[in-house]
């Protein structure tokens, strides 16, 4: 007889959008009417894991017959009576649905220390957790080190806050514990709000108990009684998880009164956001706890002294939390190894846009952005040209093909005009347009101001009304002047971080691609042939063969011409909607 069977199926936001739990309940329902236990394996179980990275491959399925791993990629729920039959009854793999080269490129060349447990391990259930050594952290952090102890290797590890401020965990840390108190509190910011954006929530999906440890870890050094997870309301997957967490944690003495059977007690709450992006902002955050209006006051302290309620509160967000767990089971230098002489481990990244392989990622700091989007990412879809790269979010800026080696951490970023921000990576290729991907971000930010500063809330709109004239054709000399002297008063007066790094990708679009605006302005051309205003199709004589498929599918009837003979499009009429190109199968209609 064999010995065991197990499969695990994603169910990552993605995976179960792709059918996910469906998967899981046939893959249940086929061993449950095998009675495979009683028949061929000793052990035969399927279970749900968290996020496995390659998104664009969902729904992925291990099979692991004896320690032997068989990946099945794009799974329905109709495909696993065939994988049950030929692969684990009969011992047959199905070949052509199984991952190819890319997969297993897309994850060996990645260093997983965050992501280590997600796509393992069962998020539902804490045994799962606590069988690959879940929780040590914690009770060693009880039983045997001293809040000054934990506090001083943190501060060794050289780990800096994951949310894009890359600010000194353990000198936060430090500075929590220093300050005397009754009460104080440890937040975890879930709020993840950039487009893009999903390494947070693919944690609190996948692993949150590691989350959770760490800020138990945080509540013990810094003499933390009370903390909350601050999670946007989109995520629900993420919500119902993590409160299933806190539960079971209650149970086992992990979290409440007298935690590990000592004197301490730790109380953990989930607050949902309602969706402003601005309650990424620390002291936003901290209102919208306090039930107010989630905006920005100035820092005149920082919050580990004067917090939530006026209280001394330690904020780290999701990805800095679940590191700790690791670095206090394996020690300040080897996470420190792990990155550069400033930044210490590695980070995790969500990698999307133009890119062959698009997905959730975990790379030491210190890789290059070449070996990110050429072996990792597999290079550009379509083997078109890289033409650029959009980190940081909406507040982060585009880096040009010159910077391709540049080392990913937190200062090279910012000299070449962008920033880490939590993790976004959004690959732009020869067909994208520098001003209408400025003009996309600045479009987010501008509606996610909360209004409260002058230059934030008028500054930002002024400038969105510049790109979109620019854009629309009624561009006009001096607007790139105007563009960059309104960015850099933004950037010096605003309030908040929003405000401070707005104009980023408009700024860094004017540094590097500043031709672009000048052909949108002067010639009136979008040199991508994106913005739709300044866009002519034509028709092709020479390849045209008259089957007049574009004349069907035009909707404003733009299309002359006889069937068998060159087809011309009447510019007066044409609405501009790409209808006529898109239906052309002999690539006889461009745009220009």
């Amino acid at each position: 007889m064999n010995k065991d069977i197990a499969i695990k199926v994603c169910a990552g936001t993605g995976g179960v959008a792709s059918g996910g739990e469906e998967v899981l309940s046939a893959f249940r329902n086929s061993i449950s009417s095998a009675g495979l236990e009683a028949t061929i394996y000793e052990k035969c179980s399927a279970h749900r894991v968290g996020c496995r990275g390659f998104c664009a491959k969902d729904v992925l399925v291990d099979v692991i017959i004896n320690g032997e791993k068989t990946t099945y990629k794009h799974i329905k729920p109709d495909m696993v009576a065939r994988i049950f039959d030929e692969h684990i009854m009969k011992g047959n793999p199905v070949t052509e649905w199984i991952v190819g080269e890319a997969y297993f490129n897309f994850h060996n060349k990645q260093t997983k220390v965050v992501l280590s447990h997600c796509g393992e391990i069962d998020p539902e259930d804490i045994n799962a957790y606590i069988a690959v050594g879940g929780y040590k952290a914690a009770k060693k952090a009880f039983a045997s080190m001293s809040p000054e102890e934990i506090v001083d290797v943190v501060k060794s590890s050289n780990l800096r806050g994951r949310g894009g401020a890359g600010f000194p965990t353990g000198i936060k840390w430090e500075l929590g514990l220093r300050i005397e108190s009754d009460i104080k509190y440890v937040i975890c910011n879930g709020d993840e709000g950039d487009p893009g954006a999903f390494m947070d929530r693919s944690v609190m999906e996948g692993d949150p108990h590691a989350v959770i440890e760490g800020m138990i870890i945080c509540a013990k050094a810094t003499g933390s009684h009370h903390g909350y997870i601050y999670v946007r309301a989109e995520y629900p997957l993420a919500v119902k998880r993590l409160q299933m967490a806190i539960d079971q944690c209650k149970q086992s003495g992990f979290l409440g009164n007298n935690i590990f059977g000592t004197d301490f007690g730790f109380d953990l709450k989930i607050f949902q956001g309602a969706g402003a992006f601005v309650c990424g902002e620390a002291t936003a955050l901290m209102r919208s706890i306090e039930g107010k209006r989630g905006m920005p006051t100035p820092k005149l302290w920082r919050s580990a002294e004067k917090g939530l309620w006026d209280k001394p509160t330690v904020l780290n967000n999701v990805e800095t939390f679940a590191n700790i767990p690791r670095i206090i089971m394996n020690g300040a230098n080897w996470y420190r190894n792990l990155g550069t002489d400033r930044s210490g481990g590695t980070k995790v990244f969500s990698l999307s846009g133009k890119v062959k392989n698009t997905g959730l990622i975990e790379v030491p700091l210190g890789v290059t952005l070449r070996d990110i989007i050429f072996d990792i990412g597999g290079g550009i879809e379509g083997e078109k040209s890289f033409k650029a790269l959009q980190t940081g979010g909406p507040s982060g800026g585009c880096i040009p093909a010159e910077f391709l080696d540049t080392e990913v951490d937190y200062e090279s970023l910012a000299q070449v005009g962008s920033i880490m921000g939590s993790g976004g990576m959004v690959v732009l290729d020869e067909t994208s347009c520098m001003v209408n991907t400025a003009k996309f971000f600045l479009e987010f930010t501008q509606a996610e101001s909360c209004g409260k500063c002058t230059p934030c809330r008028i500054g930002t709109k002024r400038m969105l009304e510049i790109l979109e004239r620019i854009t629309s054709g009624n561009g006009k000399e001096g607007d790139i002047e105007l563009l960059e002297e309104l960015g850099h008063h933004i950037r010096a007066t605003s309030l908040c971080g929003l405000g401070m790094t707005a104009p980023n990708p408009v700024l860094s679009t004017l540094r590097y691609f500043r031709n672009e605006y000048e052909s949108h302005i002067r010639d009136k051309k979008c040199p991508a042939a994106v913005c739709k205003d300044l866009i002519t199709y034509s028709v092709l004589e020479e390849i045209c063969n008259g089957c007049g498929a574009c004349k069907r599918a035009c909707p404003a009837d733009a299309v002359r011409g006889k069937r068998k003979s060159p087809h011309r499009i009447d510019p007066e009429i044409c609405i501009k909607c790409g209808t006529c190109f898109d239906a052309c199968k002999f690539k006889a209609i461009i745009k220009i």
